[in-house]
């Protein structure tokens, strides 16, 4: 058991808040980080059948038996007990009393907005960084990375990506799907879910991938949205600002986990890696959950745009500090050549002003400086989000 980055701010913010709702998908180790945090505290996981319906029939009942609170797994399987957790935090004033847990985005859901407003934290937990890797398991390069991915027992059990991967995934269409929506035809659902790995690192084209499928593009928008609330996929959103550029209105698709990514587009071997065309994508999807994790680990929330304008010139993150941006592009590469550095120059055209200079993030052992363009290798993204956070 590893001690996980956001365990530390888990622990301030419990201080301060009756109530902390921690999300995120499934087995990113959400159960293990609450129960090593809060270790006096009960533990009650509502995936148990008969305490789930106690929960649901008797919930005045099922809190009275835990006067000091508790953790509460998968509190999405009896959500009308939040209505019941807001009378006694109301009654009690007191802080750190309930930790929730769910593998599902349900802090938008009407039981958190309306029962727990201003009364719970929020916290996303996703799987593994690439630091928690790196400072606690042995990997031989990227590639080994982007084949296994990051959810936690894949390392803590050393088991073969391809088949935990393989049976993550239909765990997740024939079980959690199944209670978020009615889908008639999973064969459908599923190879729409593989079409969605194909296009990673790429514009969002609804009416493409719906043409591909034969299926409207409105169901493709409401089967993204289920993708998104259960963790899977993530939309990277388009830079806005006030300027005169034209710029690209849709968002960017990526997935939760590079690892899933991987076993979606048929990587079977660590050899299938190196010579796969969309490389260049996952290891850019990589880098982008990268920067999420540290945002959320921190307690901080999303802030990450990409820049596109109707030309094509690109930048492939911007990362949002205050008022201002540090621009960052992603190549999978070792060596540096002068045209990564080509949406630098477009974008500074329209932003001129960059007082974090400008990053590079690629695969290469040599971290330099090219006038404001800092070039550092992956490993190194944490300890440069560290120093200008």
């Amino acid at each position: 058991m590893i001690d996980r980055e956001i365990s530390k701010y888990l622990r301030q913010i419990s201080q301060k808040y009756p109530v902390v709702t921690i999300t995120g998908p499934r087995q990113s180790g959400k159960t293990t980080l609450a129960k090593n945090v809060f270790k006096n505290k009960d533990y009650i996981n509502l995936e148990m059948l008969d305490v789930r319906e106690f929960a649901k029939s008797d919930p005045r009942g099922f809190l009275r038996k835990i006067p000091e609170g508790a953790v509460i797994d998968e509190i999405q399987h009896a959500p009308n007990l939040i209505s019941y957790i807001q009378g006694i935090v109301d009654e009690k004033q007191q802080n750190g009393l309930f930790i929730l847990t769910g593998s599902q985005q349900f802090e938008i859901s009407n039981s958190i907005n309306q029962s727990l407003a201003g009364r719970t934290a929020l916290l996303k937990l996703l799987p593994f960084s690439m630091t928690e890797v790196k400072n606690n398991y042995d990997f031989s390069d990227i590639d080994e990375i982007i084949y296994k991915g990051f959810y936690p027992r894949i390392y803590d059990q050393n088991l073969n990506p391809t088949q935990a991967l393989a049976d993550y995934f239909e765990t997740y269409v024939e079980r959690d799907l199944r209670q978020l929506i009615s889908i008639k035809n999973l064969s459908s659902f599923q190879k729409f879910v593989k079409l969605c790995a194909g296009r990673v690192g790429q514009l969002l084209n609804l009416n493409s991938i719906g043409n591909d499928l034969g299926i409207s593009h409105t169901t493709i928008r409401d089967w993204l949205t289920i993708l998104e609330a259960s963790y899977i996929i993530f939309l990277l959103e388009p830079f806005h600002c006030n300027i005169k550029k034209r710029l690209i209105k849709s968002p960017k698709l990526y997935f939760y986990d590079v690892g899933l990514v991987s076993f979606l587009l048929g990587i079977e071997k660590l050899s299938h890696i190196e010579r796969h065309p969309l490389r260049g994508n996952i290891f850019e999807n990589l880098a982008v959950i990268e920067l999420l994790k540290y945002r959320y680990n921190h307690g901080r929330r999303n802030n990450l745009n990409f820049y596109r304008d109707s030309t094509g010139n690109e930048v492939d993150i911007i990362y949002n500090i205050g008022h201002q941006f540090l621009p960052i592009e992603i190549k999978v590469s070792e060596t540096v050549a002068k045209d990564f550095f080509k949406g630098f120059k477009q974008l500074q055209k329209v932003i001129p002003d960059l007082p974090f200079g400008k990053l590079l993030i690629y695969t290469g052992n040599q971290d330099e400086t090219r006038h404001d363009i800092q070039i550092s290798n992956i490993l190194n993204l944490q300890k440069i989000l560290n120093e200008i956070s």
